[in-house]
This record gives C-alpha cells, sequence and structure tokens, in this order.
C-alpha cells in the first residue's frame, strides 16, 4: 500500500511549478467569467498574462473583512430574485441554489457553498498522511450545524474509503459510548475534544483499544497534548485550513512543518500588503484556489506563517509552512485613530533603504507613545527627520524614529507591536 495519496505528492518540484503556472491563467480567466467579485476585484486584468509568480503578486489581495461585508451589501441591498450567486455570496461564488449540494454559514456571518465534488475541501491528503485508510470507521467531532468543518472531514474520509460516525460536538458520555460500542480505528476533530472524551472514557472505566489515530485542526495542536495522546497509542497528526479555502496545508509522519496543498497556491505577504516576503520571513498566509465553484484569487487569510527551507523527508515533495504563527491582522488604535499595517508599509515604500520596520506602541492608558524602529545599513539623522514626517503625514499621529541594526528586528510577521499596559 502507497505511503501517499497520489502521485501528485511526490513530483518534481520544477515539475509542479510548471504544472501550477500553466493551469493558473485559466483559472483566473474562469474566476472572472464566473464570479463577479473576482471580475470586479481583477478589473482591467488580462488573466492570459498572470501565468508567472511575479504576475499574480502583482493583483490586489483580497481579505477576509472585505469577503464579508460585500456579502452583508448584497444582502441588503439586492432583492431576493437576484439570486444566491449575487445576493448570499457577494458575487465570489459562480454557483447558486442547485448547484451547490450545501451552504454553510462561518462566523460573521460568511456564507459559503459546497457542491458534489469529490473531496470538496481537499483535506483527503491530510487524512491519508495522518495512516486513515479505506475500510477505517472515522468518529467525527466537528460540528455538522452552521460551519463546514464537520463536512470537510466527513467528504475526506469518504474519499479515503471511509465510513463515517457523524459524532458532531457535545455530549461526551454518548461519545464515549459510540465509541466503545463501534470501535472507530480513529477520530476526526478539535484536539482538545478528543482529551476530553478520553477523560470522561477513563472516568466511567471505559477502554478504547481501537482509536489509534487522530487528524485534528480548529485550534492549537502543542506538543504536549500530542505527546499525551501518543503515549495512550494514539498518533495525532494536524491539518490547516479555513471555511472559504478549504484545506491550505498538513502534517506528514515527518513532523516537520505542514505540506501545501497540492491544488493551490500559498504566498507569504507582508502584513498589510500584497507584497511577497522572501522564503522563511514570517508574513501573511494568501491563498489562490483553483476550485472553480468558489473561485478565491489571492485571498488573505489573516493568519501569519512562513515558508520553510529543504523537502520533508517523508518524502512529499510540495513547499512546507511552519504552521499557524498567530494573526495578521494588527491595526492598532493610537490616541483615537486607527493605525493600520498598511500605513507602515506605505511609509517604507518611500525609503528604498529601508529594510524592515516595526512600530512599536507604548505607553499607559491616555498615554500613547508610537516609535517606528526601523532597520537600514547604516544611521543617517536626515534620514531618521524625513521618516518622522512620513509617519505623521500617512497616520496623521506623531511618533519617533529609532534607526537599528539589520537583523535586529524579530522575525514573527509582526508589523505593529502594542505593548502598552492598561491599569
Amino acid at each position: 500500500m502507497s505511503e501517499f495519496f497520489d502521485a501528485l505528492e511526490i513530483r518534481d518540484p520544477a515539475q509542479r511549478e510548471r504544472d501550477l503556472m500553466h493551469a493558473l491563467p485559466g483559472v483566473i480567466a474562469r474566476a472572472m467569467a464566473s464570479a463577479p467579485a473576482v471580475s470586479r476585484q481583477l478589473q482591467g486584468v488580462d488573466p492570459w498574462s498572470v501565468s508567472s509568480r511575479e504576475a499574480l503578486g502583482a493583483l490586489p489581495v483580497v481579505r477576509k473583512h472585505e469577503l464579508l461585508e460585500g456579502q452583508q451589501q448584497a444582502r441588503a441591498q439586492l432583492p431576493v430574485s437576484a439570486g444566491a450567486v449575487a445576493r448570499v455570496f457577494g458575487g465570489f461564488s459562480s454557483v447558486g441554489w442547485g448547484q451547490a449540494l450545501r451552504v454553510f454559514a462561518s462566523p460573521g456571518p460568511i456564507y459559503e457553498p459546497e457542491t458534489s465534488r469529490t473531496d470538496y475541501w481537499r483535506f483527503a491528503r491530510a487524512a491519508y498522511a495522518a495512516g486513515f485508510r479505506a475500510g477505517d470507521l472515522v468518529h467525527n467531532c466537528f460540528s455538522y450545524h452552521f460551519t463546514p468543518a464537520g463536512s470537510m472531514m466527513e467528504t475526506a474520509a469518504h474519499a479515503v474509503g471511509c465510513t463515517v460516525f457523524p459524532g458532531g460536538t457535545g455530549q461526551t458520555e454518548l461519545q464515549v459510548q459510540a465509541m466503545r460500542d463501534l470501535a472507530p480505528n480513529g477520530y476526526m476533530g478539535t484536539p482538545s475534544f478528543l482529551k476530553i472524551i478520553l477523560e470522561k472514557a477513563d472516568e466511567l472505566g471505559v477502554a478504547l483499544p481501537s482509536l489509534r489515530r487522530a487528524l485534528v485542526s480548529g485550534e492549537a495542536f502543542p506538543p504536549s497534548l500530542r505527546d499525551w495522546l501518543a503515549a495512550r497509542g494514539i498518533q495525532g497528526y494536524q491539518a490547516y485550513g479555513s471555511a472559504d479555502l478549504g484545506m491550505i496545508a498538513y502534517e506528514s509522519p515527518a513532523r516537520e512543518g505542514l505540506v501545501m496543498s497540492e491544488d493551490l497556491l500559498i504566498e507569504i505577504v507582508r502584513p498589510g500588503t500584497g507584497e511577497v516576503v522572501p522564503d522563511g520571513e514570517v508574513g501573511e498566509v494568501v491563498v489562490t484556489t483553483f476550485n472553480p465553484d468558489y473561485p478565491l484569487v489571492r485571498f488573505g487569510t489573516g493568519d501569519l506563517s512562513a515558508i520553510m527551507a529543504g523537502q520533508s523527508p517523508c518524502g512529499r515533495t510540495n513547499k512546507r509552512i511552519r504552521g499557524w504563527m498567530g494573526r495578521a491582522d494588527q491595526t492598532t488604535k493610537v490616541r483615537g485613530m486607527f493605525v493600520h499595517p498598511g500605513q507602515i508599509a506605505d511609509i517604507v515604500r518611500r525609503y528604498p533603504e529601508v529594510l524592515r520596520a516595526r512600530l512599536v506602541v507604548s505607553g499607559t492608558t491616555g498615554s500613547d507613545r508610537m516609535t517606528l524602529r526601523i532597520e537600514v545599513g547604516r544611521a543617517d539623522a536626515a534620514l531618521s527627520t524625513k521618516l518622522a514626517e512620513s509617519v505623521r503625514e500617512v497616520t496623521k499621529l506623531r511618533g519617533e524614529v529609532e534607526l537599528v541594526a539589520v537583523g535586529s528586528l524579530p522575525n514573527d510577521g509582526k508589523v505593529i507591536e502594542d505593548i502598552r499596559t492598561y491599569e
């Protein structure tokens, strides 16, 4: 039995890149033709010219708040007769009622379609890497109402050839009873709920020896909890995704970062911008999905991560990311004014000698202080003065400028750091 889901996972990296770039113009063209909001996002773009990462990186990023606002405005302004594509999905979907098998609501609410495509959310690779195989019984404890998490894992399990028990959330004692009666091979759900179930089983004196693997998502999976499960004979692996995009990356038996999904393009950009950062630098995860039903182009997830060097020891050849490293939206209110990461990027663009920047907001309640820390090759008093003027011009707030040595700012993706104390 193969240790890989399919041959795509072990493609030559150069061939994978050629395949993706060959497909990209058609993906962009189809998205612009079928999803009105994407057409507006990319107005004036020749889709057939978007055949490289450089060309993709020049396109505007659409972020989650814009997706939410677009849907809310459409529902407020359009009659029901306008149809689901325009009114419910705000033009970001290419399918409406009848074509969509299900519709889900994630917090906002943001509505997402699901069609009958096999493994629609693309989590099957993650399930396979976690050890799930045809003939297994999966106990799925993700929610089956409102959000798509339950369906994400169920459709993945079906694509692998598993049978699914839809456990859903809550009712811990009944979960233990079902596991005792059905003897599932594996669990899908949040890692914390699996721990709760196992602790309840201990309390009830119920052994669950059949449970040997777990695919977890939706929250942090710290090494301490992974080891706790392993001590009970359960190998847990994590997957990273979103309700808008499906699976983005997944853990393999190598346990070194998360391997990128095969059928999407991931970029890491400087928060608040669309500027791609060098590999290894922390930034916002931006994804272009090849899903024709929900064709998001350069969708900013708001999550922070970084691309890892080299290939995974497991044999999968796609690039890896370090996993979820926090949120990219660092908008901060200073003296009653919002300061955005994009404003800091606007300041930095004016000065090519600036390598990296971080705005540090300090002080106490009612006494805010802004300091823009700048990495430059050499100290320059005139540059400091110009930067301070730009800070005031762009943010409408006074701020100090501190020139620091190259490499001294942390590589954590933060553009704005709020260290104020509140008493």
